[in-house]
């Protein structure tokens, strides 16, 4: 029997894909790209949180993140603060615009993936409703890989 591996990574590189396409294609005037969407999706899941973490969750090097949040802060999608008691440090929180636009994206998202399971065998609808646990259990697998920094 062949390894899933290699069959599991392709069709999730090609899921990737095609909700991108289908996103810009159910948000044409979204002017975002996917990279400053992460970040802001990022910040909703870690609200606070410093441009050094929000680096290390993404895998970004520190300048980039540094250079995405001026872009968002001067489209008034996020906000920078001092963290806190320390006044050296920075705390980034969404602003209400940047979690509007975070909700619309995941509205979008969660639309296609409707329509498209609607057009799905019921019996396959069943398995992928069924594996969400299993694929969740995945992302923390492989968030634990990342964050240990092994790759495999």
């Amino acid at each position: 029997m062949t390894a899933p591996e290699p069959a599991l990574a392709d069709v999730v590189a090609r899921l990737r894909r095609a909700m991108r396409r289908a996103a810009r294609t159910a948000d044409p005037d979204n002017t975002l790209s996917v990279a400053q969407l992460e970040l802001l999706s990022c910040l909703f899941e870690n609200p606070g949180a410093r441009p050094s973490r929000i680096a290390q969750l993404l895998k970004l090097a520190p300048n980039s993140v540094t250079t995405m949040v001026t872009g968002l802060r001067s489209r008034d999608l996020v906000t920078r603060t001092s963290g806190g008691d320390d006044r050296r440090t920075v705390a980034l929180e969404l602003t209400d615009t940047g979690r509007a636009a975070v909700e619309r994206w995941q509205g979008h998202n969660a639309a296609i993936l409707a329509a498209a399971l609607d057009g799905v065998h019921p019996a396959w609808r069943h398995l992928i409703a069924a594996a969400v646990p299993a694929l969740n259990e995945l992302v923390g697998a492989i968030d634990a890989l990342a964050e240990s920094g092994q790759p495999h």
